[in-house]
């Protein structure tokens, strides 16, 4: 669908995300089939959307889309998401969320580099890359990402009691 539309869809949300605390990251409006999908993407502020967020988000932004003339007659489909775990990140705030977490920095010359976000500023973040403070700035990136991490349980311990039952006795039987 035409820029023009997605540019006025995006100035008609973004009041209402900022007006719940959130961060407007994308519009994104295409043909799927005989209407369109509409793809609102937000972030909030504190680290995650909750399923309440995401419907006050959806009921706003439905609300205002049937008040407008923005999308025409046709008929869409409405999704509000979060942007992801492989959301690049290109933004300071984006480096601000991912203090703490692992991510992998392609530079645009040299190696690329694994290394906890230590602290995030405007024009720059600190890492920890293998025990070494190593500034990035972010006009110098290519590609940023955070890395998923599993925790690894090393040990389990289970009662004997869990070891010996069996879910398929049936009590009445034994």
């Amino acid at each position: 669908m035409s820029a023009s539309q997605a540019k006025a869809l995006r100035s008609l949300a973004e009041p209402i995300v900022a007006g719940l605390d959130c961060d407007l990251e994308d519009v994104v409006i295409r043909q799927a089939g005989k209407r369109r999908l509409v793809r609102i993407v937000v972030d909030h502020h504190t680290g995650g959307l909750t399923l309440d967020l995401v419907a006050s988000i959806s009921r706003e932004i439905s609300r205002v889309l049937e008040d407008s003339t923005v999308l025409g007659n046709s008929p869409y489909a409405l999704e509000v998401t979060s942007p992801g775990v492989d959301r690049p990140l290109t933004l300071p705030r984006h480096w601000s969320r991912a203090v703490g977490r692992l991510v992998q920095v392609t530079p645009k010359s040299g190696d690329a580099l694994v290394g906890r976000v230590l602290s995030a500023a405007e024009t720059q973040a600190e890492l920890d890359v293998d025990g070494t403070e190593t500034t990035v700035a972010y006009a110098d990136v290519a590609r940023a990402v955070v890395q998923v991490e599993f925790t690894r349980i090393e040990e389990v311990e289970l009662d004997e009691t869990d070891l010996d039952s069996d879910s398929d006795t049936d009590p009445e039987e034994g």
